[in-house]
């Protein structure tokens, strides 16, 4: 067989197999002339694919078939096809016959076929891949719309740990940017002393598929925020995580437990300081009672007359001074606490204190001093000075009554724009552990059944809330705690401070340091015209026998309108001793309306209440002057004589 015919015989072979392959091809195939664009060969399947016939698309120019639609408008593809031996497009969409779109993998190749330049084009369908791609980027999409607008922050990490995807939320909860997250494991934000154990939870997490943790996390600037931690293991073995912000819940609940607790130890000091108050109470009420029963025995001897009565005397002043904290502590719990700022010596009040306590002192042979920081015309200041009294004489009177042996010296220097006073001993110090509470309300030094001292507990706490009324400040040092340069030469017992502003008064007076005149001086030898405005026959009664040598008349009124009326019916009244509490009309509005028609008589103030407002509720009200119950004739005497005009 010649040469020729063998080539001719395996062209037609090869042909014959080109056409078998074309005709069976899964994919499109379209074969173009390069020069003019016109369809040349088109095979079944892309027919079928496009939904036209063979006859349809022969001898028709690519851009003259609407399924070329983008090749038609974008000419410059073409032109791309002539030109490039390989072009590839991915994703080029085109339109069936019946308007239906698809995407396809576009490929196309340039070769002579017989001489002549052509384009092969390869397509292969690929718009339920795009449909899936679709859906996943449109999943993406809402994963992050969800994600970024989550209130929880969420994150994603891959099997070692690290952040491959975090939202906005989880930016602002940690103080990172989210670049800086993306090279962060879980080690760079958990806590340094708890990272073996976070990494455990990391892999129970790859281990079980899911967990729920409560875990903190270390923020930007080192301080850390609770979270509630969600985890779900994902099918390619990454962790899906997200946490929320719980700090301001466990804050809450740290407070909540912090009141419950504050709350039960309220209730076991308050039933520990009624329990104290009933034996504080009952106690001097049984001297009281049961001496003054003792009284009634008529074979008792002078000598033992006056021990009775001295316990009774004793017993009642105990229960004033228990009664006065009480209605002090309860009107500062209700906030009724008011301030009065007068003029006060500073001075004055110090020594007075020191002279009140002398003999106590002297008793229990303690060396008793005092030491002011101004001159007496420098220590005329502004302040409330009943509270300021109610202070020192508690600190005072705490001193005394902790200090077996040695000494108790008080005073105040200038510092710093306040007076900062101080009351040191040598008795028993206070602890680290007393330090904590022994300011606070219904608490003692020691809360024992077994206790060696009396006292309700209150004078501290009193003492306080006073202090931080008024603008300053308290504190307790042991003595062998303060610095050698505080003059401390002392090695047991504690000193007490407290600071108030240094106002000086407006019309500063020289003031002699000696104390006031003997109050057992007696009235004028005139006689008085008295009325006794008093609901309560005990205190009227006591009244009389007080002033029987010192008055020419007694007049009684029950109530506020009876006072009016006795003062109208008897304008040549000396003096009026008037209870604040009376029924009917009490004693400010009767005060009130007596001085309507009488300026001159002078009005006395008396009443049970005994705080430093109701003094100058009575002065508002017209009264010369106050004097709070239980009252001494000695100082009912002295007030009389200060407020009567000489004859």
């Amino acid at each position: 067989m010649k040469k020729e015919s063998i080539i001719a015989d395996e062209l037609l072979v090869s042909e014959l197999r080109y056409r078998r392959l074309f005709e069976s091809a899964k994919d499109g195939i379209l074969i173009l002339d390069a020069e003019t664009g016109k369809i040349v060969d088109v095979n079944p399947f892309l027919t079928n694919l496009l939904g036209y016939t063979k006859q349809n698309l022969i001898e028709k120019s690519i851009w003259e078939i609407g399924v070329f639609k983008d090749i038609y408008i974008n000419k410059k593809k073409f032109l791309e096809l002539q030109e490039k031996e390989y072009v590839r497009y991915d994703d080029l969409p085109l339109e069936t016959s019946d308007g239906q779109k698809i995407h396809v993998e576009f490929v196309s190749n340039v070769y002579l076929a017989n001489g002549i330049k052509v384009i092969q084009c390869n397509i292969r369908d690929i718009t339920e891949n795009w449909e899936i791609k679709k859906q996943i980027v449109e999943s993406e999409e809402k994963f992050r719309i969800i994600t970024e607008n989550s209130a929880d922050a969420i994150f994603i990490t891959d099997k070692d740990g690290k952040y491959i995807y975090v939202n906005k939320q989880a930016v602002e909860l940690l103080g990172y940017s989210k670049e800086e997250l993306l090279t962060f494991t879980i080690v760079d934000i958990s806590p340094k002393n708890r990272i073996e154990e976070y990494f455990q939870i990391f892999q129970q997490m790859l281990t079980t598929g899911s967990s729920y943790s409560e875990i903190e996390l270390v923020r930007k600037d080192g301080s850390y925020a609770d979270t509630d931690l969600n985890t779900v293991l994902l099918p390619n073995g990454w962790v899906y995580g997200s946490c929320r912000d719980i700090s301001v819940r466990k804050h809450l609940e740290k407070e909540l437990l912090q009141a419950k607790e504050r709350a039960e130890e309220s209730d076991r000091l308050k039933s520990a300081f009624l329990a104290n108050m009933s034996h504080e109470i009952r106690t001097p009420m049984n001297g009281i009672l049961g001496f003054t029963s003792l009284l009634k025995n008529h074979k008792l001897k002078g000598k033992e007359q006056q021990e009775y009565i001295r316990i009774i005397e004793k017993s009642g002043t105990r229960m004033l001074n228990i009664i006065n904290d009480i209605i002090s502590i309860s009107k500062i719990e209700s906030r009724q606490i008011g301030i009065v700022i007068s003029d006060t010596n500073i001075n004055i009040q110090v020594e007075y204190i020191y002279h009140f306590f002398k003999l106590e002192a002297e008793q229990k042979k303690l060396h008793f001093s005092f030491r002011n920081g101004l001159s007496n015309e420098a220590a005329e200041v502004r302040t409330d000075r009943e509270k300021t009294y109610s202070i020192l004489t508690n600190l005072v009177k705490n001193a005394l009554k902790f200090t077996p042996s040695g000494f108790v010296e008080f005073g105040y220097i200038k510092k710093d724009g306040f007076l900062e006073f101080y009351v040191r001993d040598s008795g028993t110090g206070v602890s680290a552990k007393q330090k904590e509470y022994i300011f606070d309300r219904f608490r003692q030094g020691s809360e024992s059944l077994t206790r060696n001292y009396e006292g309700a507990g209150l004078g501290l706490p009193i003492s306080k809330s006073y202090v931080e009324d008024l603008g300053g400040k308290i504190w307790v040092e042991n003595n062998t705690d303060l610095p050698s340069g505080n003059d401390n030469h002392f090695n047991q017992g504690s000193t007490f401070y407290f600071t108030l502003p240094f106002i000086p008064a407006q019309n500063p007076k020289m003031i002699s340091s000696e104390l006031p005149a003997d109050v057992d001086a007696k009235i004028h030898k005139r006689k008085l015209k008295i009325l006794i405005a008093e609901d309560d026959q005990a205190s009227e009664l006591l009244f009389r026998i007080m002033l029987e040598n010192d008055a020419r008349e007694f007049l009684q009124a029950s109530n506020g309108i009876e006072a009016i009326k006795s003062c109208k019916n008897n304008p040549d009244i000396d003096l009026v001793l008037m209870d604040i509490n009376l029924p009917k009309m009490d004693g400010y509005e009767a005060t009130r309306k007596i001085r309507e028609f009488n300026k001159d008589v002078v009005i006395i103030a008396q009443t049970a209440y005994a705080l430093s407002d109701d003094r100058k509720k009575s002065i508002d009200s017209g009264c010369n002057d106050y004097i709070s119950k239980p009252i001494k004739r000695a100082s009912l005497i002295k007030i009389i004589e200060k407020n009567l005009k000489p004859e």
